[in-house]
């Protein structure tokens, strides 16, 4: 098979590092990629959202199967395009990534399928959503109802935190139109987790499952941003409960897709909140997360090559994954600054020394390559140092020793991240 991952971030390249293993595999691109990507795929320079590139790419090299890693291309209908060119494209159509794309859809269909979540309104006017805030009170979530780059998401603890996040999504436009509308929850309370399946429009496989963490600093401290870390298993969240979710969340809103004409192929990640009456769903995901994907990949024993094009066939119900009795760990370091202005350009060294420590991974999220062969910083979040063992303490050892080899004094991350399943 020659396959077409689209995307450039730490996600994407755990997909081409799992993707390059499959026996399945004749030749591997990614669009527009990154220099550690280039060590296992041939990078072009395609952006992901320019679908009439991708397409004449897919069309030209013969590829037999797309594999989209970020929201946004999905959402503007990257799927749709390679199926009128008749290639496989495994992520939801442009209508079925409205699952991500509007959080008003999500939520109604959630509703119509019964699934457990927290009550919720929609607002496309800044003052009568500030209203409904002082009527509800605090603590509060005021979600923009478009894509945020994981971002647009303010867990209120005050009506003024709560009317401020209104303000900015709303007036201000910070998340440009995808503020408009936001909707405003209820704020639930536990433990957050991640449940990760791949589905054929019918059918869903449990990928597995993680623990994110989303704040910017330790002890979960500071904004939100688009995820610090994570780790997998999760100890609070074990293979029965897994499976009660599949039933309860996922399956579920399969079933609605479908009945709504729209159904859903890809990666659905349903992310959930473990209260006191069970799981609920907070937020329905169209793709892997970041840095989720990168624990999940690292823990998985079977080729994934054949499941995702057994996603687009309509052909999981007799499939099956199977899933290391190991741990992983991701440690995202992101350049200084981030997430408001991250600083960009800083030199990065010791990469080889972090690779070379036992079960750890170096995932590039947002590099460049100097004119000299150094690796350079471009974005935020810039590596995801990962690994792998056969139990969550050293698992966490080995990343942050992963951490610690490199050289990077303008970087930074959390220390914490997996603490808390010890």
């Amino acid at each position: 098979m020659k396959v077409l991952v689209v995307g450039s971030g730490g996600r994407e390249h755990a997909l081409c590092w799992a993707i390059a293993a499959s026996p399945l595999l004749t030749e591997l691109f990614c669009a527009p990629g990154n220099p550690g990507i280039a060590s296992v795929a041939r990078c072009v320079a395609i952006g992901v959202l320019d679908s009439a590139a991708l397409v004449a790419f897919a069309q030209t090299n013969a590829i037999d199967l797309v594999v989209p890693g970020p929201e946004a291309p999905l959402v503007a209908g990257l799927t749709d395009a390679m199926e009128a060119a008749g290639i496989a494209c495994c992520g939801p159509t442009k209508a079925a990534a409205q699952l991500e794309g509007s959080k008003t859809f999500a939520k109604d269909v959630a509703d119509a399928a019964g699934i457990p979540t927290a009550l919720w309104e929609r607002f496309e006017d800044s003052e009568a959503a500030r209203a409904f805030v002082r009527r509800r009170g605090a603590p509060i979530v005021v979600k923009a109802d478009g894509l945020a780059a994981g971002k647009g998401v303010v867990v209120a603890a005050t009506e003024d935190e709560a009317i401020a996040a209104i303000g900015a999504m709303m007036d201000s436009r910070v998340f440009g139109e995808s503020g408009a509308a936001v909707v405003i929850e209820e704020c639930l309370t536990g433990r957050e987790v991640s449940l990760f399946a791949l589905c054929d429009g019918t059918d869903a496989l449990l990928l597995g499952s993680a623990r994110d963490h989303k704040r910017v600093g330790d002890g979960d401290t500071g904004p939100n941003t688009g995820g610090m870390g994570a780790y997998s298993p999760v100890p609070d969240f074990p293979p029965a409960l897994e499976d009660a979710c599949l039933d309860a969340i996922i399956r579920p809103a399969l079933k609605e897709m479908a009945h709504r004409g729209m159904p859903f192929r890809g990666v659905l990640f349903a992310g959930l909140m473990l209260t006191g009456e069970g799981a609920k769903l907070i937020e329905f995901n169209v793709r892997f997360g970041d840095p989720e994907c990168q624990v999940l990949l690292l823990g998985m024993k079977s080729d994934l090559l054949p499941a995702l094009q057994a996603a687009c066939d309509g052909e999981l119900r007799d499939f099956d994954l199977r899933r290391n009795e190991s741990a992983a760990v991701a440690v995202t370091m992101a350049a200084r600054g981030y997430p408001e202005a991250p600083e960009r350009g800083s030199v990065i060294r010791g990469l080889a020394d972090a690779a070379a420590i036992e079960g750890v991974s170096v995932f590039h999220a947002a590099t460049n390559a100097g004119s000299d062969g150094t690796v350079l910083a471009a974005g935020g979040r810039v590596l995801t140092i990962c690994a792998i063992a056969p139990d969550l303490g050293r698992a966490r050892d080995r990343a942050y020793a992963g951490v610690d080899a490199i050289v990077w004094p303008e970087g930074f991350c959390r220390r914490d991240i997996g603490a808390g399943g010890l």
